[in-house]
């Protein structure tokens, strides 16, 4: 897909914690590419509290527009401005994405322990709501991708999502 000269904003999200594993796999040059020939022009990466800081660029040269910050009181701007959404398993952030109607890829953070976060995902990715990746797998989740055959996620019924979150708490089922 040719870029028109339209700004087309990846934003990537780690939320409050450190999570460099997505950092690198964004800022990696076959998932830069991917995103580049997929008409993307601006890669901007909230990096939280992580320590890995990744090479700026203008794009002056024709390539992807990389920049970055740690935090913000509010995300949902950016997410609002983004063309796709790069997120680690946090609710707070696939939910607020969601509503907003952006497509998303959740990057399971592998590193945590207990990890209910990744069931929730797995979850929304079988509803075909988002993409669910690991920071390895990014790049072929990228090259897969079709976001025409994401299903819009509506809030409403929130039964199946708390049935989810039960039964990650270790509640019994109704």
């Amino acid at each position: 897909m040719e870029n028109d000269g339209k700004r087309r904003l990846v934003f990537v999200t780690v939320g409050t914690t450190s999570f460099d594993a997505l950092v690198k796999a964004v800022v990696s040059q076959n998932v830069k590419d991917e995103l580049h020939k997929r008409g993307y022009t601006h890669l901007l990466i909230q990096m939280g509290r992580g320590t890995y800081s990744p090479t700026k660029c203008d794009g002056e040269d024709g390539s992807l527009s990389v920049d970055y910050f740690t935090f913000s009181s509010s995300i949902a701007d950016y997410i609002r401005s983004a063309s796709l959404v790069i997120s680690h398993a946090g609710s707070g952030s696939i939910f607020e994405t969601l509503k907003l109607g952006k497509p998303l890829i959740v990057v399971v953070n592998e590193d945590l322990m207990d990890n209910h976060q990744c069931e929730l995902a797995e979850e929304l990715e079988e509803r075909k709501h988002l993409y669910c990746a690991r920071p390895l797998t990014l790049h072929q989740t990228l090259m897969k991708m079709e976001l025409e055959s994401l299903v819009r996620y509506t809030p409403g019924d929130g039964t199946p999502v708390a049935k989810i979150i039960d039964r990650f708490l270790g509640f019994p089922d109704d």
